[in-house]
């Protein structure tokens, strides 16, 4: 199982590029995936081939009017069931005695 963190930018299309991010967190929604978008990019959950065909299916969903998209990728493999989006946090927010500031809060 793997925790896949993305930011995928399309070049020169101006000051702010929501509409972009919107267009891929429509494709990582469909895609069933447990996700986490935050301020910086998305976080995905699940196996790596299905998490990377996700980010493919992103950057085609991008690049149909982009003619330069910026993307960096960074993957997290651990041996094991899923859930650690969560857990993760959980584990930190645990050791701190606190809740803390999440893309979970809204």
């Amino acid at each position: 199982m793997v925790l896949l963190d993305f930011s995928m930018t399309p070049l020169r299309k101006g000051e702010s590029v929501s509409q972009y991010v919107a267009r891929c967190l429509e494709v990582v929604a469909a895609s069933g995936l447990e996700y986490r978008l935050h301020a910086m990019g998305t976080t995905l959950e699940g196996e790596l081939d299905e998490v990377l065909a996700v980010v493919r299916r992103c950057f085609e969903a991008v690049q149909s009017d982009c003619q330069r998209i910026s993307c960096s990728i960074k993957i997290d493999y651990r041996k094991g069931p899923g859930g650690r989006l969560q857990s993760k946090v959980q584990k930190v927010e645990a050791l701190v005695g606190r809740p803390l500031k999440t893309g979970d809060q809204g």
